[in-house]
């Protein structure tokens, strides 16, 4: 039995003298002790059986050597263990101690702790003495910033404030604590040199009332800027003290860079609003409400949003560019993925000519989604409010966007011929209104969920074509890599046309359509409200060379609803900055976390296909994996993934039926009772009306408690015309089953009802038509689907953009009556199994249990639903003991099975292709990192060249300027000829 790593350890003490006969039986003693340390003590002795009296009850072994074992504590026998020998105790038998329980520990303990620090609140200890340190007998001021809680004299106080002006100060009134500022107290903060040092032209600041915002509150200081020769402009001195301006002429206000810092942590991880974290900060310097506060709150947005662009600048080193800021490239403020192909950094040599088992490794992956949660109110302008960045960062050109739509402002988005994407051309709903942008469009690395360099941008009127081309376009501008994956969750619709629409684009955005190789998917999560064409068509599943990509783009939201539009694209820049910015940072795990789950599962899925194929016959095997081949290679050719077993449609049947009964009438054969119903129409027609009992049972069950009068009016209504023709169908049904009225006399109904209730009216179908049910269960199971697809789509639509209580209900009783509408599906496929059952005999019809299988209630899922833990792909395929297939078996069961085949090796080979994809990225990632300190370090010598360069020219004007002026210059800063 293995020991637990962390336990205490006890001190075991032999008595007794060694056993010289270790065939005496043995008794054991024990003795527990716990120690005021928390420490527990065992202490056991061995004395011969004999020698213990008959009234102790101790434990007694056999022999002390075999059953040491088998105890608890796992001590050795007396003959083994040496004098005072020490033992680990387990941990499931440790005492408790204080330690494991610090809350209880604490309680009792609690008056203490509320006694110190109301003693805080008054003089303490400090009241006891009389004289300041420097003999002041003034003891009135402490600092609650500063270690500790000495008083001390208002001298003193200043003279230690000086390098600290933003500390907190209270004065002893002689009843308590008040605050009350350095400034009031004669501290001024001189900038322009070094604190202690003095300056000879000191100027107030404008009306001498300057405000600092800190993390610790908002302070009026005294500030003297310096006016000296050589002194800088105001701006510049605040930014040299770590104060950050919100002005560049004539500063008044000013925020220290450790609250910007710390805003702008917190904004990335816990979402603060500015609004909620300016305003803490502002209870900190009054928290009664009593004394007011300056506002300052516009002025800390301004520099919030500076402050941004700043430090994107700073990081993507634009710094060091002697072009300067305004020479900065569209998206180079962006964090790149070092794990996506960028060719010039972490491409090998040669890569453009690589053979084509081997050029699939240099494919970008791109996901195209839209977010919906990321609006904009109808507020303000980029007049009043621009943006920063200019495309410079994730947001394309703001100018060159709306230029391009406008120009395209009446063209009309083509619909939607797959299911449930009519929420792309009905986004312009009542929730648009009021709004300047009701999301964003985005296009981000599928592989490793990082936004792409201009690749986001504003919506105006929903997901348009219109607007995700050019976002997608504008992206892959910069990219030369020629084979292009794409993900989009409507990639079936957005693809038909893409090449035509990329015709009318800018010129600078075409892609060259001879040597672009683009491949089009929808992602997993998505994929399963899709028809079931387009299921098999765009899975990342089936497709070739894309390992185990999964095509979801991350959906990032804050609250940008009242920003105005150039702080809300900064602010958005920023935030999928550090998105990827920490994406990068967690790659190393991610991608060794991605291996060894691609290893296991890689020789899983390869055990599993070779089982399976061991059951096969091999030319069907070679023939499929012909097919299987021959469609990756070119898409046209003929699905081996989709069924080829055509179900006749119920219509259909009903077509067959009337005309096997025109041929009997040809023949001169009339089997009809009635001159306008035929057996087959009789039976079809009671199929209907059993379907409409059901429909009418879905109404009444929804009616509420208290319905409205039309709602009783409708439902009558439905009633009556359900009445009528249900007693128009059982008249004729008496010709052709005179049985019926026997069995509708003697049934539990047979009563005259007091009210109407044809929901309720037994039909007694005999069924005898079994093509008609077998259709009918065939059409109820699609019928499941497409309510399952369209519900999985709903509830994700729902999800994903539906915020606020109004939305969200409406949202709901959508998919409740997509939800009533599968239930009566799957109580339609119950009946036609049920009549199956009931008829099967008689028919002599065998062979349908094979495929008519019961519909359990967990079998009512959508495709994506993975029990057991597993998700797509990681569920591998059985079939030990299958030998019964071979060319002369089954044509639907070779089908069957021939598509479960193509699956496994479909899954077998995008987990093998997800390991070669991981070792590529892992190497592209080492290679992108290499150019990186490349990079950085020539911007390093570029910097020492342009220092020495400026520091010759400066030496050379300095000694003209001596020669001039007959002085020496000054050695505090830089002649006034250089932005003095």
């Amino acid at each position: 039995m293995s020991r637990p790593s962390k336990v205490v350890k006890l001190s075991i003490e032999r008595f007794s003298h060694r056993i010289a006969t270790p065939a005496i039986p043995l008794q054991r003693l024990r003795e527990y002790s716990l120690s005021s340390n928390g420490r527990t003590s065992l202490h056991t002795e061995y004395i011969p059986l004999s020698q213990s009296t008959p009234n102790e009850t101790h434990p007694v072994s056999s022999t002390a050597p075999e059953n040491f074992a088998d105890d608890y504590w796992n001590e050795l026998p007396p003959d083994a263990v040496g004098e005072n020998e020490s033992e680990e105790l387990p941990h499931e038998k440790c005492k408790r101690t204080a330690a494991d329980t610090p809350l209880l520990t604490w309680i009792p303990e609690r008056q203490a702790f509320l006694d110190e620090m109301l003693h805080l609140e008054g003089r303490g200890f400090e009241g006891q003495r009389s004289h300041c340190q420097c003999g002041s007998v003034d003891l009135s001021f402490r600092c609650k910033e500063c270690f500790g809680m000495a008083m001390y004299c208002k001298e003193c106080v200043i003279e230690h404030h000086r390098c600290l002006p933003l500390h907190i100060v209270e004065k002893w009134n002689g009843l308590f604590f008040e605050r009350i500022s350095l400034k009031k107290l004669g501290l001024r903060v001189q900038l322009g040199h070094n604190p202690g040092d003095h300056c000879l032209n000191p100027q107030p600041s404008s009306g001498n009332d300057f405000v600092v915002i800190d993390v610790n509150g908002i302070h009026e200081i005294g500030l003297d800027f310096c006016e000296c020769e050589t002194a800088q402009i105001r701006y510049k001195q605040l930014l040299r003290a770590q104060w950050y301006p919100a002005t560049t002429t004539d500063p008044q206000t000013a925020a220290t860079f450790g609250v910007l810092r710390l805003y702008h942590l917190l904004s990335f991880e816990s979402k603060v609003s500015a609004y909620e974290f300016y305003h803490s900060f502002a209870r900190c310097s009054d928290n009664t409400g009593l004394m007011a506060i300056r506002d300052r709150y516009a002025p800390f947005m301004r520099m919030v949003h500076e402050w941004r662009h700043l430090r994107q600048l700073q990081r993507a080193g634009r710094g060091h560019d002697p072009s300067g800021v305004i020479a900065t490239q569209a998206g180079e403020l962006a964090v790149i993925c070092p794990a996506c192909p960028q060719p010039g950094r972490n491409l090998p040599e040669g890569w453009e000519s690589a053979e084509p088992n081997l050029k699939w490794r240099y494919a970008l992956f791109i996901a195209i989604d839209a977010n919906f949660r990321l609006k904009r109110k109808a507020v303000s302008s980029d007049r009043v409010d621009p943006g920063l960045n200019t495309g410079w960062a994730y947001f394309v050109d703001e100018r060159e966007y709306k230029s391009y739509l406008n120009d395209r402002v009446t063209e009309r988005q083509e619909r939607s011929t797959c299911v449930s994407h009519n929420a792309v051309n009905m986004a312009d709903t009542e929730s648009s209104r009021g709004l300047a942008a009701t999301g964003v469009g985005t296009v981000d690395c599928a592989r490793h969920d990082m936004k792409r360099p201009n690749g986001v941008g504003d919506l105006q009127k929903g997901e348009k074509y219109l607007n995700m081309d050019y976002l997608v376009l504008s992206t892959l501008a910069a990219s030369s890599v020629p084979v292009l994956n794409v993900s989009y969750d409507i990639a079936c619709q957005w693809s038909k046309k893409f090449w035509a629409r990329m015709e009318t684009m800018p010129t600078h955005l075409r892609l060259p359509r001879e040597t672009l190789d683009i491949r089009y998917f929808v992602p997993k999560f998505h994929i399963g409200a899709h028809i079931e064409e387009c299921q098999i068509t765009f899975s990342w599943n089936f497709g070739k060379f894309v390992g185990r990509t999964d095509g979801e783009a991350p959906e990032l939201a804050s609250s940008t609803k009242e920003m105005g539009p150039g702080t809300r694209r900064d602010t958005l820049d920023d935030y999928f900055g550090d998105w990827n910015w920490k994406k990068i940072a967690a790659l190393g795990r991610t991608l060794k976390r991605k291996m060894v789950d691609a290893l296991k599962w890689k020789t899983e899925h390869r055990h599993a296909l070779d089982e399976l194929e061991s059951t096969i016959h091999p030319v069907l095997i070679a023939a499929w994996r012909g097919e299987v081949e021959a469609w990756e290679e070119d898409s046209a050719n003929l699905n081996p993934f989709q069924s080829r077993v055509v179900p006749i449609t119920l219509a259909a049947v009903r077509s067959q039926l009337a005309d096997s009964e025109a041929s009997e009438l040809q023949a001169g054969i009339n089997r009809s009772l009635h001159c306008d119903i035929s057996p087959s129409v009789l039976i079809s027609t009671g199929i209907d009306l059993e379907e409409q009992q059901e429909r009418l049972r879905r109404d009444i069950a929804k009616l509420s408690l208290h319905p409205t009068d039309k709602q009783k009016e409708t439902l009558t209504h439905h009633t009556n015309t359900l009445q009528c023709k249900i007693d128009t169908w059982a008249c004729i049904q008496e010709l052709y089953i005179p049985t019926v009225p026997a069995l509708r006399s003697s049934g539990p109904n047979s009563t005259l009802p007091t009210s109407l209730k044809p929901q309720d009216f037994p039909l007694y179908l005999l069924s005898a038509l079994n093509d008609i049910e077998c259709d009918q269960r065939l059409h109820a199971l699609n019928e499941v689907r497409s309510h399952l697809r369209l519900r999985s789509h709903m509830y994700k639509f729902k999800e994903k953009n539906i915020r606020g209580q109004a939305a969200s209900t409406r949202a709901q009783a959508l998919i409740a009556g997509v939800e009533a509408r599968k239930d009566a599906s799957v109580n339609k496929y119950r009946r036609a199994r049920a009549a199956l059952v009931a008829l099967s005999r008689k028919i002599e019809k065998v062979g349908w249990e094979a495929i008519t299988h019961p519909l359990e209630t967990g079998d009512i899922r959508p495709m994506g639903d993975f029990s057991c833990g597993h998700s797509q792909g990681t569920v591998a395929l059985r079939m030990t003991g299958f030998k019964i297939l071979n060319r002369d078996s089954h044509n639907f069961c070779v089908a069957g099975v021939r598509i479960e085949w193509c699956k496994a090796r479909a899954r077998a080979a995008r987990w093998s292709e997800e390991v070669d994809l991981l070792l590529e990225e892992m190497r592209r990632v080492l290679a992108y990192l290499e150019w990186e300190i490349g990079a950085w370090r020539s911007r390093i010598w570029h910097d020492v060249l342009v220092l020495v360069e400026s520091t010759i020219d400066v030496v050379d004007e300095i000694s003209v300027s001596a020669e001039e002026t007959d002085r020496a210059p000054s050695l505090h800063a830089p002649p006034s000829v250089h932005n003095c």
